[in-house]
């Protein structure tokens, strides 16, 4: 049944979480819900049900007309609206919006101005609230893993049961198996997952939401270096319906080719000169869940049909046994770098085996096609790592007039550089990182040719790369044709 309180509190920071705690304490019964600034004036138009609404730390911005008009339907209603913050009205606050609130301004933080709002006793929470303690640690991973639930598999209860832990002052041994089991899926795959607000991203995110859900789909993979192709592969493994069966990461390149076969279909003892005991492929490995076949462009022509066979039929013979059949249902998602269109084209890549991989196709944008996200990845770096304290605009907009042909993995050695080398100069800091990696740049290793044909080759073959070699972008992109394109490719 719908309480009739509605708890309204911000996201990222443990004070939100245990202000809202507070409140709990004082309504007794509530139903609570973690709010962005942005999404406020739109839940308030539509919201039904409630007498009392407490809006906890969350900034009253977003669009004012319709923020004015939500409050002043509800005050219409009888729904009495309190806002609790430790920071005063901003300076745009017109008074229709004022009057129709119950405002309460107090304390150092959100958690500080609730407990003075509601009168309430904080003194047996501190011991929680501390991320200093055992258990003000363990409180922190799981407010962060409820959080991480909400972002990824839109659970939005995750972080309302952890306030109610919260509120009833419980210890860790009161958690439930299923929390327990989110805190640790959590711990494994935090670390995957794009943060970000952009178009760019959202784009990506609904993509992967909605290709997870058919589960037996191949994907292939399109991104450059660093742009997070195996945290692609992680989500939409674990939002499918395969998220409890084993995920499985083999990277093609990392195997000399003579033993690539026998890490696919595995092998018997005394298959080969070296097998010392059986052992089970990768695709055996990941029988009922999914396969992740990084840099499959990497993959030799003699393997890529042993990998074929497997595809088309789920069945194959380890190394050193002919007569016992195995079967397998996996998932396969691959990934690459490389332009396999024209790799098929070069007679460097299967038709078919391309065809079988590249059922869906999924692009990762480079980070210089979604620089507005860098202070949203920076963050997430370093809350993950426990870098502390928090980065400067100046040194922010430093990092957002680079262009990272790494990408975000990139990001991230530049960050941790900064950190190890205490260095706060964020202009030095990449000024220094360019002259030590001139020499990656095919521009600086090889000068642009004087002769206009070759110049214009180059670039048609550099666009073309841009978009994972499809002309017709490729085309669109250069103001040309795609006859065009062809002619220099070829």
């Amino acid at each position: 049944m719908m309480s009739k309180t509605l708890i309204l509190t911000g996201w990222g920071y443990r004070d939100y979480a245990f202000a809202a705690a507070l409140a709990l304490r004082h309504f007794k019964e509530a139903d609570i819900l973690g709010m962005s600034k942005r999404r406020l004036p739109e839940f308030l138009e539509s919201v039904e049900g409630y007498t009392d609404i407490a809006i906890l730390g969350v900034g009253l911005s977003g669009n004012p007309e319709r923020l004015a008009e939500a409050l002043k339907s509800l005050k219409k209603k009888k729904v009495k609206v309190s806002w609790i913050s430790a920071l005063d009205f901003p300076a745009w606050m017109e008074n229709d919006i004022k009057a129709n609130l119950n405002a309460h301004i107090a304390g150092g933080d959100v958690f500080e101005a609730t407990a003075i709002a509601y009168e309430q006793d904080t003194s047996d929470l501190l011991e929680l609230l501390d991320d200093k303690t055992a258990i003000g640690k363990k409180y922190e991973q799981f407010l962060d893993a409820a959080m991480y639930f909400y972002r990824n598999y839109q659970d939005e209860q995750a972080y309302s049961r952890v306030i109610r832990h919260i509120a009833a002052g419980h210890t860790d041994s009161a958690w439930t198996d299923a929390e327990r089991g989110m805190i640790e899926h959590f711990k494994r795959y935090g670390g995957r997952e794009f943060a970000g607000k952009s178009a760019a991203i959202a784009d990506l995110q609904d993509k992967i939401n909605r290709i997870a859900q058919h589960e037996r789909a191949r994907v292939l993979i399109y991104g450059e270096t660093g742009t997070g192709k195996e945290t692609a592969a992680t989500l939409l493994h674990n939002k499918s319906s395969r998220k409890d069966e084993p995920l499985i990461a083999f990277n093609c390149a990392s195997v000399t080719p003579n033993l690539l076969e026998s890490r696919f279909l595995g092998h018997e003892k005394g298959a080969f000169t070296g097998a010392t005991e059986a052992r089970a492929g990768v695709f055996e490995a990941a029988d009922g869940g999914t396969l992740f076949l990084d840099e499959i462009g990497e993959l030799p022509l003699e393997v890529q049909g042993t990998l074929l066979r497997v595809l088309e039929g789920g069945r194959f013979y380890r190394l050193g046994n002919n007569k016992t059949e195995t079967e397998v249902d996996v998932r396969v998602i691959a990934a690459t770098n490389r332009d396999l269109p024209a790799m098929v084209r070069d007679g460097k890549f299967r038709e078919d085996l391309y065809h079988r991989l590249n059922i869906i196709q999924l692009r990762l944008p480079p980070l210089r096609e979604h620089r507005e996200d860098i202070p949203d990845i920076v963050r997430a770096f370093r809350k993950r790592t426990k870098m502390p304290g928090q980065l400067t605009p100046a040194q922010l907009e430093a990092l957002m007039d680079y262009d990272y042909p790494g990408n975000v993995r990139e990001l991230f050695n530049l960050l941790e550089r900064a950190e190890v080398m205490g260095i706060s100069d964020y202009r030095h800091l990449i000024r220094e990182h360019k002259e030590i990696n001139a020499g990656l740049s095919p521009t600086s290793a090889t000068p642009a040719p004087d002769n206009l044909e070759e110049a214009t080759r180059i670039h048609i073959k550099r666009v073309c790369e841009k978009y994972n070699g499809n002309i017709t972008k490729a085309a669109e992109a250069l103001g040309t044709s795609r006859n065009t394109v062809r002619k220099y490719l070829e």
